[in-house]
């Protein structure tokens, strides 16, 4: 990531509530949005994402708070004016106009000259890998060059926030992942603050120097992609982001080093105080362990740290990893590991006994 955390704000909520009639679909929001940053806004359908990004762009009004952009209060300034442009789920191509032409639909009114405006549009098409597309009728286009046409035509009138809802929702997978290297390159060329929208947590993972996890018209947490991952603030944030498996753990001990714990099928762990999350309750934890911090000792090897038994429930097979749920002696529920298939190493079958390493590091526990 090239991001700084030193660049100054763009975008900042300042307790922002959104009503309609009786449903609040905004709740307080309050968060920074750094100019140069590649953010997004993660969640379920219907979390309140989606008009969170229409009131940056001004096609939602506030029912209270503050919205600004570059420092300056949004209130009573229109959509037209704002220095922000979007990319729409659906791109918005105009059938009937070339590609160019589409492009260069933004600069209208434009005082340039002509040829001005003709050369703003080729570098445009240039900079999302349209060379030489200009004259090819939009109905022609595939999903992913149609893509790119609503990028460059957001993209030629220079706004400093580019917001993006939702704009690979409708290409294949293998085009998906593409567009989202493509996304990352475009972004860190012209260095303007870009605002993605997406219900898919790989691809905020994947673009975002941050992202705000949201649910029910809330923040529940806002981090860098590295952070959410390993240290989700909740047990509901560590269940939306990927996979995480959960264990009952009673707590034993707590003192300012950290927090002893018996987590079932795990046994007894001392996790340091930044491994806890939440406020001190004397029930109801669990500790959380990512798929991939679990490992299957085979013949001949010795676990680093720890070492678990159990018995291999269901197996599943993807080429490049193998995935298997796996039920410890003592636990209530099978978990969830990932394994690299490498020359040499064997599948198990369902049924077999399994010897689990793991290292309580990688564990967090919720409260």
């Amino acid at each position: 990531m090239t991001f700084s955390a030193e660049k100054p704000n763009m975008i900042e909520f300042r307790d922002v509530h959104k009503y309609y009639g009786d449903y609040h679909a905004l709740r307080g929001i309050n968060a920074t949005i750094k100019a140069g940053e590649f953010f997004s806004l993660l969640g379920p359908s219907g979390c309140g994402k989606t008009t969170l990004l229409r009131t940056i762009a001004g096609f939602e009004d506030i029912s209270s708070g503050v919205v600004l952009i570059d420092s300056k209060d949004m209130a009573n300034v229109p959509a037209n004016v704002r220095p922000t442009n979007m990319v729409f789920q659906s791109y918005a191509i105009f059938p009937h106009l070339t590609v160019e032409e589409n492009v260069g639909f933004g600069l209208r009114k434009d005082p340039r000259s002509k040829d001005e405006k003709a050369k703003a549009v080729a570098e445009a098409l240039e900079m999302v890998g349209l060379k030489g597309y200009g004259k090819r009728a939009a109905h022609a286009l595939s999903g992913g060059q149609r893509q790119r046409v609503a990028l460059a035509r957001a993209l030629i009138l220079k706004p400093k926030v580019l917001l993006l809802d939702e704009p690979l929702s409708a290409l294949d997978k293998k085009m998906r992942e593409q567009m989202q290297v493509e996304l990352i390159k475009l972004q860190r060329q012209v260095g303007i603050t870009f605002i993605l929208v997406t219900h898919d947590q790989e691809e905020a993972l994947v673009m975002s120097d941050r992202i705000a996890v949201m649910f029910e018209g809330q923040i529940a947490q806002l981090a860098d992609p590295e952070t959410l991952y390993r240290r989700p603030a909740s047990r509901k944030v560590a269940d939306f982001i990927g996979t995480m498996n959960f264990a009952p753990a009673a707590v034993l001990s707590e003192d300012a080093s950290g927090v002893e714990v018996d987590a079932q099928g795990f046994g007894r762990m001392t996790l340091s105080p930044d491994q806890v999350m939440g406020g001190a309750t004397s029930e109801g934890n669990t500790i959380g362990l990512r798929p991939e911090t679990l490992t299957i000792l085979f013949d001949g090897q010795n676990a680093t740290d720890r070492e678990v038994f159990g018995t291999v429930e269901e197996v599943v097979y993807y080429g490049d990893m193998t995935y298997y749920d796996v039920r410890l002696d003592g636990a209530a529920e099978p978990l969830r590991l990932s394994m690299r298939n490498v020359p040499g190493r064997p599948v198990l079958d369902i049924g077999a006994k399994a010897r689990l390493g793991w290292s309580p590091s990688a564990a967090v526990l919720f409260r």
